[in-house]
């Protein structure tokens, strides 16, 4: 006999954004609501308009800032790098929504390259860290 699972009222895409260290998964959902990271309200957990242009540029290119709103969990790296994460999720998951009419317009604008620059590992015998060099003992 099959097991009976419990079927979810809401229907959401999701997706992963990355940067550096960090990690976004994001539920994106169709409707109004408020979109949460880690629990808080993402104006609480990213503040200031700087970040708040940066986090709803995806959904304003697609003309989408009251269609839709997200669940994100972040983990690893610093604010910043989430930030990036989580705009690179948010475009993926707007791409994964509608591809014909979203993709171009997010390819287009860049959010759906993700940004492979990461931290260079050290080296060895450099002296620590990865650009440092040992210092001379020669006057």
């Amino acid at each position: 006999m099959p097991k009976k699972t419990k079927e979810t009222k809401e229907k959401f895409i999701n997706s992963v954004g990355r940067r550096r260290e960090a990690v976004a998964r994001i539920r994106l959902y169709k409707g109004k609501g408020e979109t949460i990271v880690n629990g808080k309200p993402i104006g609480q957990y990213f503040p200031g308009k700087v970040f708040e242009t940066l986090y709803t540029q995806p959904l304003a290119v697609v003309e989408g800032l009251n269609k839709y709103y997200a669940t994100i969990i972040c983990t690893g790296g610093g604010k910043k790098g989430q930030l990036e994460a989580v705009i690179h999720g948010l475009a993926r998951a707007l791409a994964k929504a509608d591809p014909e009419k979203f993709k171009p317009v997010l390819k287009k604008n860049g959010f759906l390259t993700r940004d492979a620059r990461s931290r260079q590992r050290r080296m060895v015998g450099m002296g620590g860290k990865a650009r440092r060099k040992k210092q001379s003992p020669k006057r």
